[in-house]
C-alpha cells in the first residue's frame, strides 16, 4: 500500500491541508488574465438574496471549507465564486480556502467522485478539522443544464455565459449544502457540550 493510500481524512490531515490552501482572492490570482477575468465575471454575476444573506450571516457555528480545485476549471469557475459568495455573508463563520487539485493530488485521490479525480470537490469540516461532509463536483442544477446542452439538441459554446436562473439555482444548491452542514455542526452533541449551548 503506498503511503497516499494509507492516509486518511483525519483532523490532523485537513487541518495541515487547510493551513497550505489559499484564501479565495489569492487561488484566483494564480491563473491567467483570462482565467482571473472568467472568475470575476461569475463573482460579479452572482447574487444572494436578502433571504438568502440573512440565513448565512445568522450561522452561528465556526466552519472550515476547504475546496480541491482547477483555476482553469469549467465548473470551477461557475461555482468556487458562489461559496465566496455565501463565505462573505457569513460574517466570519465560514471560512473557505482553496487547493490546486494536481498540486494536492494526495488529497484529491482521497476524493475522487465515481472514480476519477473531480473538481471542484468541497470538503466541510468543523472548527476542529473533524471531517462533516464532502460535497462536489457539480450540483444538481449544473448537472441539469448540462445535461439539456449535452445530451439534448443544442450544445453550448465553451466559455458562453451563465444563465441568471442557472447561476441563481446552482447558488441555491451550494447554499443547501452549507445550511445543512451548519444544522449538522449547530445539533452536534459533541460541539453542543463543547460550547455549553
Amino acid at each position: 500500500m503506498s503511503t497516499t493510500q494509507s492516509m486518511t481524512l483525519n483532523a490532523e490531515y485537513l487541518k495541515s491541508k487547510f493551513e497550505q490552501a489559499h484564501a479565495y482572492d489569492a487561488y484566483v490570482a494564480t491563473g491567467t488574465d483570462a482565467q482571473k477575468d472568467g472568475w470575476q465575471k461569475i463573482y460579479d454575476q452572482a447574487r444572494l438574496t436578502d433571504e438568502q444573506v440573512k440565513l448565512v450571516g445568522a450561522f452561528t457555528r465556526q466552519m472550515k471549507v476547504l475546496v480541491s480545485s482547477g483555476v482553469w476549471c469549467g465548473d470551477c469557475v461557475q461555482q468556487i465564486p458562489l461559496l465566496e459568495k455565501i463565505a462573505e455573508a457569513s460574517n466570519g463563520t465560514i471560512d473557505l480556502r482553496i487547493v490546486d487539485r494536481d498540486e494536492h493530488s494526495d488529497l484529491a485521490e482521497q476524493i475522487q467522485i465515481c472514480g476519477g479525480m473531480r473538481v471542484p470537490v468541497a470538503i466541510f469540516m468543523a472548527e476542529d478539522f473533524e471531517l462533516v461532509s464532502l460535497f462536489g463536483d457539480r450540483t444538481l442544477t449544473r448537472y441539469r443544464a448540462i445535461a439539456k446542452k449535452q445530451l439534448g439538441a443544442a450544445c453550448a459554446i465553451p466559455g458562453a455565459p451563465v444563465p441568471d436562473d442557472e447561476l441563481a439555482g446552482t447558488l441555491q444548491d451550494w447554499l443547501d449544502e452549507v445550511e445543512r452542514v451548519h444544522l449538522l455542526l449547530r445539533l452536534s452533541t459533541r460541539l453542543r457540550q463543547k460550547h455549553n449551548d
